[in-house]
């Protein structure tokens, strides 16, 4: 069954594979009417139990532009209030027809948690500190239309809050596998111990070393609310900018080829300068999530088997 857990497992022919069809989905968003009929008459359960905007409300465009249903869960208001689980939640949505479950939650491991009790494909949007697959694709086409798909030997720095980023981890797996080199970019608080050396990559404490003459610098959330309960320790806010948000400045001088990528929400003037967020000569975040509707129309037609690949 083709389940979507994360890009761990994936080999490049796959990762390649799933960047050709968004490329592909990209296109049928430039037409007029851009919807296609390829998921008529399919339905997809989308559960969301964390907060969410550009995940969630990519997910349903792209279901709505490959022509299927979505059934949509949300758990303010639910019956979880009344005690029901997540598992209980994601069978009755089963029970109702879903073909398909996108599901994001807290709790690392429960897409495949709950791919072990139904028979449909699950699709993982985001889990705890694990894995964030469609983010981390949708920034793969993103750098890949910069660099027309060449990516082994291009260098991404990640910055910012890497223990706590699923999108993160993503992206190291698909980086590996496609030959990239990654450097992360962060204070010792920000870094698990050994992460570097589960994934053979060099961590920085200064910025003007772990960007220079980078291809692409990715800032990461710093996020608070992953760290509310005891976690370590969150540097003060103009502290973090000044040693670790970047500016256009920095980026010229330090990477002026640079794509700059960020998952969003932004903080602003903590990871990155508000004059560079929509900075149409160095930023590519509104074109990650353009893309983000492509990748996920994308994930979706290959989960439910209307494709051979």
């Amino acid at each position: 069954m083709p389940n979507l857990f994360g890009l761990r497992d994936l080999t490049a022919e796959q990762l390649t594979y799933l960047i050709g069809q968004s490329r592909s989905m990209l296109e049928v968003l430039q037409r007029p009417v851009p919807v296609v009929p390829a998921l008529r008459g399919r339905r997809i359960g989308l559960m969301f139990f964390e907060p969410s905007t550009r995940t969630r409300m990519s997910f349903e465009l792209a279901v709505k532009n490959l022509g299927a249903d979505s059934l949509n869960f949300s758990a303010g208001g639910s019956s979880l209030s009344k005690g029901e689980t997540l598992l209980d939640t994601a069978m009755t949505v089963s029970a109702l027809g879903a073909h398909c479950i996108v599901v994001r939650d807290s709790h690392s491991g429960m897409p495949e948690f709950l791919s072990r009790h139904l028979d449909l494909p699950i699709i993982n949007a985001g889990d705890g500190t694990n894995e964030h697959p469609t983010q981390a694709l949708l920034d793969l086409v993103v750098m890949g239309e910069e660099w027309d798909d060449a990516f082994a030997g291009k260098t991404l720095s990640i910055v910012g809050d890497i223990s706590r980023s699923r999108v993160a981890r993503s992206n190291l797996w698909a980086a590996r596998t496609l030959g990239m080199t990654v450097r992360l970019v962060a204070p010792r608080t920000f870094v698990d111990p050994g992460l570097e050396d589960c994934f053979g990559v060099p961590v920085f404490t200064d910025l003007e070393q772990g960007i220079r003459d980078a291809d692409a610098v990715m800032a990461l959330r710093v996020q608070k609310e992953r760290r509310q309960a005891g976690g370590p320790y969150i540097p003060e806010t103009l502290d973090y900018f000044l040693r670790y948000g970047l500016t256009r400045k920095k980026l010229d001088d330090l990477a002026p080829n640079a794509v700059l990528l960020h998952p969003g929400p932004v903080n602003r003037a903590v990871e990155l300068a508000p004059d560079l967020l929509y900075n149409p000569d160095r930023s590519r975040i509104q074109r990650q999530v353009t893309a983000g509707v492509a990748v996920r129309m994308a994930v979706l037609y290959w989960a439910l088997g209307a494709s051979d690949e």
